[in-house]
C-alpha cells in the first residue's frame, strides 16, 4: 500500500506576535484542508510536532487539537529537537501503513519568540551532551563552527563557499512570500557581517522564527484526486551519538548518511534521480555537508558543488529553493513539515518562478540537534 500527501498548507514564517501557536496551526490547517478538498470529519487522527519548552503552554498537542476542533480523535506530540516535523510525518506514515488509521493530519507549529534569545540559546545548548559538553558553554553555532573548521582543514573548503550557500538561499527566499527574510544579499555583504563563532558569521546562521505548516496523509484507497497526490515512497531515520566527541569525524553526520541509505533503498531510487531537495541548512556548513551525506557529490566536494551552482535551479539538484532555514526561518517544530510542503508543491509543478524543471522525485533532509537524529524522506509524483 502506498501512502500519499493529499493536502498541504503553509503559514507565513517570521516574528508572529499577531498569533498564538494555536492560531498559527489553524492558519496552515485551513489551507491544507482546502488543498485536500476534504472535510474535518475525514481525519482519523493528528500528529503535532513541536518542542514544548519554547512555549509557555506545556502540552501543545492538546491545545492545538482542541483549537482545530478535532476532539475526541486521538492526537499526540513528536519531539526530536529540530527534526520534530519529519518525525511527525514518519509517525503518521507508520500509523497508516499499520492499518490503524487511514487519513492522518500532521501539524508542525512553533512559537520561538515568546522567549528571550539568551533563553533560546541555553535551551539549544542543552540539546548537546549535558554532562560533558554543554556545561562548557557549547551552543549550536559553536558546534557547527567545529564542523566548518574541520571541513575547511581537510578539504580546502573556503569561507566564501559557506557564504555562497547564504547568497543562494536568500536569492530564493526573496521569491517566497512565506519566508521570513525576503531580501537578496551579496557575497560582500555576507562577508562583512559580524562574527558569531569563527569561521561562521551572522549570514552563516539561520534565524529563530514562529510559524506552522500542515500535511494531510492518506492511504492509497482514500486518495480521491490522483492527479494531485504526491507519494511518500521512502522514509529513513537514524540516530547518532549525543556527544560530538564520540563521532568518527566532524565533516558529516553519520545519522544523515544512514537515514538517506534507508530512504533510497525503500523508494528504489538513487541520489542521481533526485531533482529537488530541502536540506537542513541551520548553518551554511550544514547544507554543504548535506550535499555529501546525501550522495549529491563526493565527500569534500560540497564547496565546489555550491561554487559551480549545481544546487541552483537548472543545476543537478535544486536545493532549498524556498529559501531554506537560512532565509525562510526555522520554527523548529514546523521545519520538517514545511520542507515536505515545499517538495509537494514542487512535484505538483506549482512553485511558480521557483519551480525546478522536471521535478518528479524530491527529498527532505531534516536534522535534530547536532545530528543526534536525522530523517530523510523521498517523495514521488507519478
Amino acid at each position: 500500500m502506498r501512502i500519499g500527501v493529499i493536502g498541504v498548507g503553509h503559514g507565513r514564517f517570521g516574528r508572529r506576535s499577531d498569533a498564538t501557536v494555536q492560531e498559527l496551526a489553524f492558519e496552515a490547517y485551513r489551507l491544507a484542508l482546502e488543498d485536500a478538498a476534504i472535510e474535518p470529519d475525514a481525519i482519523d487522527a493528528s500528529v503535532v510536532a513541536a518542542v514544548p519548552e519554547y512555549h509557555k503552554q506545556r502540552s501543545v498537542a492538546g491545545v492545538v487539537q482542541e483549537y482545530l476542533n478535532l476532539n475526541p480523535r486521538p492526537t499526540w506530540l513528536t519531539e526530536v529537537a529540530c527534526a520534530s516535523g519529519s518525525a511527525a510525518i514518519r509517525t503518521a506514515w507508520m500509523a497508516i501503513a499499520s492499518g490503524l488509521h487511514e487519513v492522518v493530519l500532521v501539524v508542525g507549529c512553533q512559537k520561538m519568540t515568546e522567549l528571550e534569545t539568551a533563553e533560546i540559546l541555553a535551551l539549544m545548548g542543552r540539546v548537546g551532551e549535558v554532562q560533558w559538553e554543554s556545561v562548557f558553554g557549547t551552543t549550536f553555532p559553536s558546534y557547527y563552527a567545529m564542523f566548518a573548521n574541520r571541513h575547511m582543514h581537510l578539504y580546502g573548503t573556503t569561507r566564501d563557499n559557506l557564504l555562497e550557500v547564504a547568497v543562494k538561499n536568500h536569492h530564493y527566499g526573496a521569491l517566497n512570500p512565506k519566508a521570513m527574510f525576503r531580501k537578496e544579499i551579496t557575497l560582500d555583504k555576507a562577508r562583512a557581517s559580524d562574527s558569531v563563532a569563527s569561521p561562521l558569521c551572522v549570514y552563516d546562521c539561520c534565524a529563530n522564527a514562529d510559524g506552522a505548516a500542515c500535511l494531510v496523509l492518506a492511504a492509497e484507497h482514500r486518495v480521491n484526486n490522483r492527479d494531485r497526490v504526491v507519494w511518500l515512497d521512502g522514509v529513513g531515520a537514524a540516530s547518532s551519538s549525543m556527544s560530538v566527541l564520540r563521532r568518527p569525524d566532524l565533516v558529516g553526520l553519520p545519522s544523515a548518511e544512514e537515514a538517506a541509505a534507508q530512504a533510497y533503498r525503500q523508494a528504489r531510487v538513487t541520489a542521481a534521480e533526485v531533482r529537488v531537495a530541502e536540506v537542513h541548512d541551520c548553518f551554511t556548513i550544514a547544507e554543504i555537508m548535506a550535499y555529501e551525506d546525501l550522495g549529491f557529490c563526493a565527500k569534500g566536494q560540497g564547496g565546489a558543488y555550491i561554487n559551480e551552482r549545481r544546487s541552483y535551479i537548472g543545476g543537478e539538484v535544486a536545493v532549498n529553493v524556498d529559501g531554506g532555514l537560512k532565509a525562510k526561518g526555522h520554527p523548529i517544530g514546523a521545519t520538517g513539515v514545511s520542507m515536505a510542503t515545499e517538495i509537494v508543491t514542487q512535484l505538483r509543478g506549482d512553485a511558480g518562478e521557483r519551480q525546478a524543471p522536471g521535478a518528479d522525485i524530491g527529498l527532505t533532509h531534516n536534522v535534530g540537534g547536532i545530528g543526534q537524529y536525522s530523517f530523510v524522506h523521498l517523495f514521488r509524483r507519478d
